[in-house]
C-alpha cells in the first residue's frame, strides 16, 4: 500500500461528510460559517502536504476536529441531536454540544501547534514548550469569540444561530475556559505519543 493512501482516503471521506453536512441544512448561512474553518484548512493542509507532513496523530485528531464542525454547521449547535441526548444524561437545561466544539478547539490546534514548534525548534525547553502552546491555543480561542461578535454586530438578529448562546450570558468565558481545559488534556494525555510518533518518522 502507498504511504499516502490513508490520508488520501481521510480526505475523500472528509469531502463526502462535507457535502453531506451542506446538505440541506438547517440554516445555509450558519452552516458556512461553522465550516468555514474546514473549507480553509483543507486546502492549506493538501497544498503542504509535502513540505510539512504531520504526524497519523494530529492528522487524526484535524479530522475528528472538522467532524465536530461539520456536525454543528449542519444542525445549529444548539440543535445537535446529540448534544440533546446529553442534556437528558447529565441533567442540563442546555445543549452542550457547543462545549463540546470548543473543547476540540483547544484540544486539536494544541496539538497542531505543538508540532510545529516542537519541529521547528521555535521553543526551547518542555515547560515553556507546553505554555506558549496553550498561550497560542488560547489566543485562537478568543479570536474565533472575536469573530462571533464581528458576526453579530454585522448580521444582527441573523447572527443568532452561529452565537450559539442559548440565553447564557457567561458564554463567551465558558467557551473560552473549554477551549483551555482541551489543550491542556491534549498535552497531558498525548505529549508521550506524540514525542513517539516524531521520533519514529525522523522528521
Amino acid at each position: 500500500m502507498h504511504p499516502d493512501t490513508p490520508y488520501r482516503a481521510g480526505l475523500f471521506l472528509l469531502i463526502a461528510l462535507l457535502a453531506v453536512s451542506g446538505y440541506h441544512p438547517y440554516d445555509q448561512i450558519t452552516w458556512l460559517l461553522e465550516v468555514t474553518p474546514v473549507l480553509v484548512a483543507v486546502p492549506l493542509l493538501v497544498i503542504t502536504f509535502r513540505r510539512f507532513t504531520f504526524t497519523p496523530l494530529v492528522y487524526a485528531l484535524i479530522f475528528l476536529h472538522f467532524c465536530v464542525l461539520m456536525l454543528g454547521g449542519k444542525y445549529t449547535y444548539a440543535r445537535v441531536p446529540l448534544g440533546f441526548d446529553l442534556a437528558h444524561l447529565l441533567g442540563a437545561e442546555r445543549n452542550p454540544y457547543d462545549k463540546i466544539g470548543h473543547l476540540f478547539q483547544g484540544f486539536v490546534p494544541a496539538m497542531v501547534i505543538r508540532e510545529i514548534l516542537l519541529r521547528g525548534r521555535h521553543v526551547a525547553g518542555r515547560k515553556m514548550l507546553a505554555f506558549v502552546t496553550v498561550c497560542i491555543a488560547l489566543a485562537i480561542s478568543a479570536s474565533y469569540e472575536l469573530l462571533e461578535w464581528a458576526s453579530a454586530l454585522a448580521m444582527g438578529q441573523g447572527a443568532d444561530e452561529f452565537l450559539g448562546t442559548q440565553g447564557d450570558p457567561w458564554d463567551t468565558q465558558s467557551d473560552m475556559f473549554c477551549a483551555l481545559i482541551g489543550a491542556c488534556s491534549a498535552l497531558l494525555l498525548l505529549s508521550r505519543v506524540h514525542d513517539r510518533q516524531i521520533r519514529t518518522r525522523s522528521y
